[in-house]
């Protein structure tokens, strides 16, 4: 645990005063889009940069809503989905390190796998599961991600 407070995110109280973002079009009615997947670890700030540092994701969020509470929101490149690290909010309380085989897809898991080795990611050997290429890893809770090349997409 850090004694530096976290950045605080505005949050504009007036939905107007969102800016338009055409990469983020209208969800139509019916649609059940993943947005954000909640990730048990025990220290917000190490898994922040693990996350932002060594795995490359953006930085969204890092918000204080109130005392007590820190939510951070990150999003892997390219992805639609993003991921939520949070204290203080008991409806995302889960065991660290319980989270299993979230799943990157990649275009060159040889390539991404060893782009992530060189950030200093421990990341297993790339195996051949009857045509589906993975590659495992860990964060630093031991939340279990992998790296997964589809060789017909």
């Amino acid at each position: 645990m850090t004694d530096t407070p976290a950045p605080v995110t505005e949050i504009p109280a007036d939905p107007a005063e969102i800016p338009q973002d055409p990469g983020n079009p209208p969800v139509p009615p019916g649609t059940l889009l993943l947005e954000l997947v909640p990730v048990p670890v025990t220290d917000v700030e190490r898994a922040k940069a693990f996350y932002q540092n060594q795995l490359g994701f953006r930085l969204d969020v890092d918000v204080n809503p109130k005392p007590g509470i820190r939510i951070v929101q990150l999003t892997p490149p390219g992805s639609a989905c993003s991921i939520t690290l949070a204290e203080g909010l008991a409806t995302l309380d889960m065991p660290p390190g319980t989270l299993r085989g979230l799943h990157l897809v990649v275009a060159d898991i040889e390539a991404s796998r060893a782009e992530l080795v060189g950030r200093g990611v421990e990341v297993g050997e790339v195996e051949d599961s009857g045509g589906v290429f993975y590659a495992h890893f860990a964060d630093p809770d031991g939340n279990t991600w992998c790296l997964q090349h589809m060789p017909w997409r």
